[in-house]
């Protein structure tokens, strides 16, 4: 639609899409689903068009139509773009399905259906918080991995007597097991440093419309979204006690950060004590050996 070619018109700023980031999109998707049904449930919304917008929603999840959404990532409008990118995507499928062309939006609109009830300060943020839960669970996923990695290294090196150092001086014995030990607990409480975070996220806006005023907005709409919400995605979704403070708050997000950059603070450790302890050959550490990749230098 318009506001979409708008986006990539005005916004040529990182090159990264939207579609680089598919949970995303379909946590997008989610949360207009939700907004349909609250929607239709309270006789705001003619069930036709809703019945046809959340069938656009799940094609969506499932997979579909991904490439419909070139926005890029970085935009003015604290995400208008963005929402108005899946209103007109979710408003030409459910067109099509109930039979008009694309375009034909007195039969269901981008703004007067698809966002009812909605602003962008509250559908998108919802959007990303969802967004971020289902990118949480990959990434402790792959954090578990490792952990697991890590576990059994330390098994299989619990008899190695290595040096412990304090400012790369020699300081006491432990073994090379208890060193892996280590990494995989700092990584587990990692795990649940981002689970704590994450479920911050499950406090939404939705119903608060612009400011958090609920303007627009039909009464009761505000905790049946976020009833549906949690139905249709399994997680436990709350609405905000004060709608205006959680409008304009990014507190989850900052946590969220937080908790990532505290995660990739101790990576980086971990990397930096196996670049040192394999450093050498014949002149370093070389206490262990990790495995070739490639060439570490031309000469």
């Amino acid at each position: 639609g318009i506001h979409t070619q708008r986006a990539i018109n005005n916004f040529h700023i990182s090159g990264v899409k939207l579609s680089t980031y598919p949970e995303f999109i379909k946590a997008l998707a989610y949360t207009k689903w939700a907004a349909a049904k609250a929607n239709a449930d309270l006789g705001a919304l003619d069930k036709k068009i809703a019945d046809a917008i959340i069938s656009a929603c799940k094609k969506i999840i499932e997979g579909k139509y991904l490439d419909q959404f070139p926005s890029d990532m970085f935009q003015g409008g604290a995400g208008t773009s963005t929402n108005m990118n899946i209103n007109e995507v979710l408003a030409n499928i459910a067109l099509e399905e109930m039979g008009y062309n694309k375009g034909e939006y007195e039969h269901c609109s981008p703004y007067d259906h698809v966002n009812l009830s909605q602003s962008t300060n509250d559908a998108y943020p919802t959007g990303v918080k969802l967004g971020i839960l289902f990118y949480n669970k990959k990434v402790t996923k792959a954090l578990q991995h490792l952990v697991d990695s890590l576990r059994k290294k330390e098994e299989e090196f619990k008899q190695v007597i290595t040096m412990g150092r304090t400012h790369l001086q020699d300081a006491i014995p432990l073994t090379l097991g208890q060193e892996f030990g280590a990494f995989a607990t700092t990584l587990e409480k990692e795990i649940d440093y981002l689970n704590y975070n994450a479920d911050q996220c499950l406090e939404i806006n939705m119903g608060a419309t612009a400011v958090g005023t609920g303007l627009n907005a039909i009464p009761g709409y505000a905790e049946l979204c976020a009833e549906v919400l949690s139905n249709i995605t399994g997680l436990n979704f709350t609405p905000a006690k004060n709608l205006v403070e959680a409008t304009s708050s990014t507190g989850s997000f900052v946590a969220y950060s937080s908790a990532m950059k505290r995660l990739t603070t101790k990576l980086s450790k971990m990397c930096n004590d196996l670049r040192l302890l394999t450093s050498g050959p014949r002149c370093g550490f070389y206490e262990i050996n990790l495995p070739p990749r490639q060439a570490g230098s031309s000469i």
